[in-house]
């Protein structure tokens, strides 16, 4: 008698797998290349090498303002009665060597939590850094906003600065020291004469203490206190002159303007970089 072993006619042995399936498996656990890894590595150290060392240069900028502050506080009560003769009204409202100290803490602290934030990669004072940033960028947009809406203001600051000029330069030009000074370095420089001409010196304390002549400054060569006849024509009012050299260097201040907006910009970017890759690189 025959015996047929069974067999199967359905099913699978338990032995039979796909290996291709197992295969794509293994490999959707496998890390990332070791080279990628490594490029992200690069350019993580590279940013916070780059954060570091803009935030250092915002440090010793504030170091320096800071600096100033102390010393105009300390020994540079001269400094401050020229501007508060010059402004009186802005005096009134800010003081020059607080708002130095002020402003000058306020970049050390910028400064330091940038440099902190970068190279302990503390995600809070990045994010800090960037927030500051970027209220500081939405007001100078504001801020040029608004200047180039309400442009008037500035025929109204001029007409303040043309009462005051014109007031010191008949009152207190030749009288007090400081002022005069700063006057004579200021006609010097732009090549005037008075704020809106000669005339401004008419009828003026130096032009009466001084035989009715004009400043050194005013005159034709050899430079010497002159009559009115002995003035050199071809100088205008530092007002004018003035004017003249900002619409010459309009593109600088442009420029630098640009430049700071580009600045923070790069800074925010970075900032935000890093916080967001932070814990991703462990």
């Amino acid at each position: 008698m025959h015996t047929h072993s069974p067999t199967h006619t359905s099913g699978h042995s338990p032995a039979h797998t796909h290996p291709a399936h197992t295969h794509t498996h293994t490999q959707s656990k496998l890390p990332s290349h070791p080279s990628k890894r490594c490029w992200k590595m690069g350019c993580f150290s590279f940013l916070k090498m780059m954060m570091f060392v803009f935030n250092g240069v915002i440090f010793l900028g504030g170091l320096a303002v800071l600096g100033i502050g102390i010393w105009m506080k300390v020994d540079g009560g001269s400094f401050v009665q020229i501007l508060g003769a010059a402004a009186p009204q802005l005096m009134q409202l800010i003081n020059v060597g607080y708002l130095c100290i002020a402003v000058g803490t306020f970049l050390l602290l910028m400064g330091f939590l940038g440099c902190c934030g970068a190279m302990k990669e503390s995600k809070c004072m990045l994010l800090l850094f960037f927030v500051i940033i970027l209220i500081l960028f939405i007001a100078e947009v504001t801020g040029a906003v608004v200047v180039l809406a309400f442009s008037s203001m500035a025929d109204i600051f001029i007409e303040h600065l043309k009462t005051w000029a014109v007031k010191t330069l008949r009152e207190d030009y030749g009288r007090q020291d400081d002022l005069t000074a700063i006057w004579d370095t200021t006609m010097k420089e732009l090549k005037c004469c008075g704020f809106n001409n000669y005339k401004d010196f008419n009828s003026s304390y130096f032009y009466q203490t001084h035989s009715q002549t004009y400043p050194a400054g005013c005159c034709l060569p050899p430079k010497r206190e002159c009559p009115e006849s002995e003035l050199d024509s071809t100088k205008k009012g530092c007002l004018q002159e003035f004017q003249t050299f900002l619409s010459r260097n309009g593109r600088i201040v442009g420029g630098v303007a640009l430049g700071i907006g580009v600045l923070e910009l790069a800074a925010m970017a970075v900032s935000l970089v890093l916080y967001c890759q932070i814990g991703t690189n462990s």
